[in-house]
């Protein structure tokens, strides 16, 4: 992670950080919030779908790691990776789908992937390394790779009672984003959830191809 430069930087450093320290102490109310009999996303079948057999998927952000072994159970295999070091352990001994601990800016393959999940990760990135960010993801995709981006709707930075930072972005503002570093808009989807927190929040999804 960034741990010198300009204030900016070390500002970002702070708010993941106090990020990561919230899921670390937050892993199990994460898992009970989001466990169900049957996983049934349907941004994850939608991006499934347009996968060849095979296929390498970066889960960044993977949480327990339910995406991950969803996918590897449809045939693809899977990279996931977490900031969070409870994260990844929860995903490893739930699914065993070899999780590994990264941060954002510690992604730098290079043409390697054929899509990433970015499912309510990148939310937590700070505005000013939200470009640099997606930006690494374009360079680890494979030419038209596909990159499904889970967003909350709305305005500014704020923390939320838990500690995490958030990011809060409107669909243009991110369709404009992604065009700007050349990725093509396939499909959003948008609604509203319960989070963590206990708070109803606006959310979209876009699937995008390099």
């Amino acid at each position: 992670m960034d741990t010198v430069g300009s204030p900016e930087k070390r500002r970002g450093t702070v708010q993941q950080d106090e990020t990561i320290a919230a899921y670390n102490a937050q892993a199990d109310a994460y898992v009970e919030l989001t466990q169900s009999d049957k996983f049934d996303d349907p941004a994850l079948v939608a991006l499934i779908s347009r996968l060849p057999m095979g296929a390498l998927v970066l889960d960044l952000g993977c949480g327990p790691g339910t995406a991950s072994a969803e996918l590897r159970k449809n045939g693809f295999r899977v990279d996931p990776v977490d900031a969070s070091v409870a994260m990844v352990k929860l995903a490893n001994e739930t699914f065993a789908v070899g999780a590994r601990l990264a941060t954002f800016n510690e992604i730098d393959a290079q043409d390697e992937y054929h899509a990433i999940w970015a499912n309510f990760s990148l939310l937590h990135a700070p505005k000013a390394k939200f470009s640099d960010y997606l930006k690494r993801l374009h360079v680890a995709l494979k030419s038209e790779g596909l990159l499904h981006l889970g967003m909350k709707l709305g305005d500014g930075e704020q923390r939320d009672k838990l500690g995490r930072h958030y990011a809060y972005y409107h669909e243009e503002e991110l369709k404009q984003f992604l065009s700007q570093l050349g990725f093509d808009t396939i499909e959003t989807r948008t609604g509203e959830a319960m989070g963590m927190a206990g708070n109803i929040e606006r959310w979209i999804t876009i699937l995008a191809r390099k």
